[in-house]
């Protein structure tokens, strides 16, 4: 039985209302804008508002997804939400999500693979569709990272910002742009290096240990530094060959936004010249699993790429996990 083919129908984001930048962090803890920029490349990010929840982020990237797909909420067959910020440890985020669409068909589910999650979702809903399982799904990238910051340390408060971004994937039609390859790994040998140690079954948070933060992002950051660059190049290497395309063939690189200077090193080590590197981390900063997702719907809105184009995703994050993927716009 023949592979359907699986093409990007709509895309969509949202960030919250509420900047806050490098110059008012300044003056919660010890940094200033240019420390921060000279090492990110992050000028500000986006902060959710006090009733506003993954799901709430999740659901307006969605709407916006579904409304460039010409697809109404009924019609949704399958919703995966990326995220490591969910509402509630249960039920999942899409549960709520669905609800709030009015998406009464859907099968809805989270996955949890940080930074990688959105193309994660991809590889998911591309495979489930393409074996005619669903015609259709909604992949969402969504995190309130916020809530999940130690706002007193400055190696990691700097980094983390609140968003939500969304891919409407269906079957293709004769004609239209696919998704070619997708790829996927993880090391969970590295789990050390950047987590959240407590709210799990590990590491209850009581009494006894609510002070300590223990419910809050801890990063070695050099370590990460280090494995991202390499995993992603090779996770993009990989679907760059299997989608029999070279550097030359590529019309837009849009990486992971977490530090300027690792998406400056994938942009050398592909070949890619930095003009067809889309970056808007300045803006947001690291919104995890929602990043590549903005960046996705910002780059389709912003013309960056055009019916035809190829283009490349690639990710990196916790666990530690990598991800990418060659698409035929």
């Amino acid at each position: 039985m023949s592979q359907i083919a699986v093409t990007i129908a709509g895309t969509g984001s949202y960030v919250p209302e509420n900047v806050l930048t490098n110059e008012e962090l300044s003056k919660r803890v010890d940094t200033s804008d240019e420390w921060i920029v000279t090492r990110t490349g992050i000028k500000e990010r986006r902060i959710a508002a006090e009733g506003e929840f993954t799901s709430h982020l999740a659901t307006r990237a969605a709407e916006r997804a579904l409304e460039q797909a010409g697809l109404a909420a009924s019609e949704i067959e399958l919703i995966i939400v990326a995220t490591i910020t969910p509402d509630t440890l249960t039920p999942a985020t899409a549960c709520y999500v669905q609800r709030m669409l009015g998406a009464n068909r859907a099968v809805a589910f989270d996955i949890s693979a940080a930074c990688s999650g959105f193309l994660y979702a991809m590889k998911i809903a591309k495979r489930l569709i393409s074996d005619g399982a669903f015609k259709n799904a909604l992949i969402i990238g969504a995190e309130k990272l916020s809530a999940f910051v130690n706002w007193n340390d400055r190696g990691t408060c700097v980094l983390f910002g609140d968003g939500a971004g969304a891919a409407v994937l269906r079957a293709a039609q004769p004609g239209e742009g696919e998704i070619l390859a997708t790829e996927m790994g993880t090391d969970g040998n590295q789990t050390h290096l950047l987590n959240i140690p407590g709210g799990g079954s590990a590491c209850p948070i009581t009494i006894d240990n609510a002070g300590a933060q223990l419910a809050t992002l801890a990063m070695l950051g050099k370590e990460v530094f280090k494995h991202a660059v390499t995993r992603m190049k090779e996770a993009a290497e990989k679907v760059i060959e299997r989608a029999n395309l070279k550097p030359e063939d590529i019309a837009c690189v849009i990486p992971h936004q977490a530090n300027l200077r690792i998406i400056d090193a994938i942009a050398d080590r592909l070949a890619v010249p930095n003009d067809r590197v889309f970056v808007n981390l300045h803006k947001y900063g690291n919104t995890s699993a929602a990043a590549v997702a903005i960046a996705l719907d910002e780059a389709n809105r912003s013309g960056a790429f055009k019916r035809g184009d190829n283009i490349v995703l690639v990710v990196f994050g916790a666990g530690l996990t990598w991800a990418a993927a060659a698409i035929r716009w």
